[in-house]
C-alpha cells in the first residue's frame, strides 16, 4: 500500500468530524488527537519491532511487554477513580494473565518461541485483558452506588465482607464479560477477526488462518474471564473501608 493510497482514508476520519462539527458533538478534537496519537504509536512501534525481530534479544521482547502491561493498567485503572491501588491490582492481573497465556502457548508447543509470535499475541492478550478490567471496574463503581442500601444491610445482618459484597461482584463480573461472549458468538458471522484477516489478506490458506484464529479466540476468551474473575477477589478491600461501612467513591 502506498503512502498516497493510506492518505485516503483521512476521508473517514474529516468526515467523522464533520458530522461531529454539524450535529454540536464537539468530539472534532478529541477525535483529530486520537487520529493522530494513533497513527504515531503506530509507525513508532513499527520501526521497533523491525529491530526487535532483527535482533532477536530477549531483554527487548521483556522490556516491550512491560511497556504493555504498564500503558494497559495505567488506561484501565483511570476508570477506577478514588480506588488507592487500583493500578496495581489491575497491573498484577494482567501481568499474571499474560504470563499464564504465554507459558501455557509456549509449553504446548502452540507457537514458536520467536518475537514475531509472543509480541503480537502478547499485546492481543494484554489489551483484551485491559477491555475487561477496565468494563470491571467501571460496573463495580455502579454497582457500588446503586447497592449501597442492599449490601450495608447485609454487614448489619452479620455478613461478612466477601458475603455483602458477592451481588454486586458478581453482576460486574457478568458485565465485563459482555463484549467476550458476543464476540464469541457472532464470530464469523458477523464479523471476521483481525488476525484471521490478516493471514488470509497476506495469502494463508484460509482453513489455516482459522485454526490459529480459534486458537487466539479460545485463549483470549479464558483470559478475560480469569481477569474478571481475579479482580473480583483483589477488589473486596478498595471498595469497603477498616470499620467495614461502603466506600463513597467520586463521581466519574
Amino acid at each position: 500500500m502506498t503512502l498516497l493510497a493510506l492518505s485516503f482514508t483521512l476521508v473517514f476520519v474529516f468526515i467523522t468530524m464533520f458530522v461531529s462539527y454539524w450535529k454540536k458533538l464537539d468530539l472534532e478534537r478529541s477525535i483529530a488527537i486520537s487520529c493522530i496519537r494513533a497513527a504515531v504509536q503506530l509507525l513508532a512501534i513499527g520501526y521497533v519491532l523491525h529491530y526487535v525481530f532483527e535482533t532477536d534479544h530477549i531483554g527487548f521482547i521483556v522490556a516491550i511487554i512491560g511497556v504493555m502491561i504498564a500503558v494497559a493498567s495505567w488506561n484501565a485503572a483511570k476508570r477506577g477513580k478514588g480506588m488507592s491501588g487500583v493500578f496495581w491490582r489491575i497491573a498484577l492481573t494482567i501481568a499474571s494473565m499474560e504470563a499464564f497465556m504465554m507459558l501455557f502457548l509456549l509449553g504446548l508447543g502452540l507457537i514458536e518461541p520467536t518475537p514475531q509470535y509472543i509480541i503480537p499475541l502478547s499485546g492481543m492478550t494484554i489489551g483484551n485483558a485491559m477491555v475487561v478490567a477496565g468494563l470491571f471496574t467501571t460496573s463495580v463503581r455502579r454497582e457500588l452506588a446503586s447497592s449501597r442500601g442492599e449490601i450495608e444491610t447485609l454487614l448489619a445482618l452479620g455478613a461478612s465482607t466477601g458475603q455483602a459484597l458477592q451481588g454486586a461482584l458478581k453482576r460486574a463480573v457478568k458485565f465485563s464479560l459482555i463484549p467476550t461472549i458476543d464476540s464469541l458468538k457472532t464470530v464469523g458471522l458477523v464479523q471476521l477477526p483481525g488476525m484471521m484477516t490478516g493471514m488470509i489478506i497476506a495469502g494463508a490458506d484460509p482453513v489455516e488462518a482459522v485454526r490459529y484464529q480459534i486458537l487466539i479466540l479460545f485463549s483470549h476468551a479464558a483470559s478475560a474471564a480469569m481477569t474478571s474473575m481475579l479482580l473480583s477477589m483483589l477488589y473486596p478491600k478498595l471498595l469497603m473501608t477498616r470499620d467495614l461501612r461502603v466506600r463513597q467513591l467520586p463521581e466519574d
